[in-house]
Formats: structure tokens, C-alpha cells, sequence
């Protein structure tokens, strides 16, 4: 499967721009960007809701930048550079075009910011519901057998 934005040459930061104006255009009342050498993360406040997305970033010591991906000779630390600066750029394009998609889906009345955000709902204690629930689900799933995809279809 092709990843999206693969060779964007729109920069990380003309991104995060574009997903404080999407987010502004959409009604959003607070923004926050923030990073450390795992990921970054985004923050934004809508509806008396908080919203925050985690973006894994890609570790640069990893052999798809530091070494060619035909020949798995080693790069040059320029090409190697580019090569994570692109993975970096395709990371954040991806995050803006989730947060459109989610945003236009809300304004086309298809679903709610609860409903789309649910997953990155920041709780008062500043975990995401994700991360509450999560470890929930994998524990009423374990050993358990899931109910058929359609009515009255097989398992």
C-alpha cells in the first residue's frame, strides 16, 4: 500500500501551521504544539473539550535513513538527514489530513467531536481516553469470541 504524502515537500512547519488555521477555521478555541525526540504532540481545545495527538516521530539512527533502501549501502549523513526530514514531513501531513477529515466530518453533521475525537480526549486527570480504555479492551477481548460481522452470519 502506497504511504500517504510519501514525497510532500511541504515542510513540518508549514504543516503544523496549517493544522493551527484548519483548527481556527473550525472553531477551535485554544492550540498547543510541543515535542521531544520521540514524538510531538498537538493540542487543541473545541467545545469545552481538550484534544491531543501524539505523533510518533520516526527514531533517525534507523537503518531505512541511515542506509539505502535497494542496496543497504550507507548513506551520507546529508542524504541521511533528508531521508528522516521526508519521513518527518509525511508524518505531519498525515496528521493534517486526519484532523480536516474528522473536523469536516463534525461540520457535515456525520458525527460529533466526541464521536471523532474520542480516542484523544484529554480526562481532568490528563490521560486520553485512549490510554484509559485501551488496556480495557484488550482485556474483554482476551479469550473472548467475537460476535458475528453481520446479523445472522457466521462467526
Amino acid at each position: 500500500m502506497s504511504q500517504y504524502a510519501k514525497t510532500t515537500a511541504v515542510s513540518s512547519e508549514q504543516r503544523r501551521t496549517e493544522i493551527e488555521r484548519t483548527l481556527r477555521r473550525y472553531g477551535a478555541t485554544g492550540f498547543a504544539y510541543g515535542w521531544d525526540q520521540s514524538h510531538a504532540s498537538v493540542m487543541f481545545e473545541m467545545e469545552r473539550r481538550r484534544v491531543r495527538f501524539k505523533l510518533p516521530m520516526p527514531n533517525p539512527q534507523d537503518k531505512e535513513f541511515t542506509h539505502t533502501p535497494d542496496r543497504g549501502l550507507k548513506r551520507s549523513r546529508d542524504a541521511a538527514d533528508k531521508a528522516y526530514e521526508q519521513a518527518v514531513r509525511q508524518r505531519w501531513a498525515a496528521l493534517s489530513l486526519v484532523i480536516k477529515a474528522k473536523l469536516e466530518a463534525i461540520e457535515a453533521g456525520i458525527s460529533t467531536l466526541d464521536e471523532e475525537f474520542l480516542a484523544h480526549l484529554v480526562l481532568p486527570d490528563g490521560s486520553t481516553v485512549a490510554e484509559r480504555t485501551i488496556p480495557q479492551l484488550d482485556a474483554a477481548y482476551a479469550g473472548q469470541a467475537l460476535p458475528a460481522l453481520l446479523p445472522g452470519g457466521a462467526r
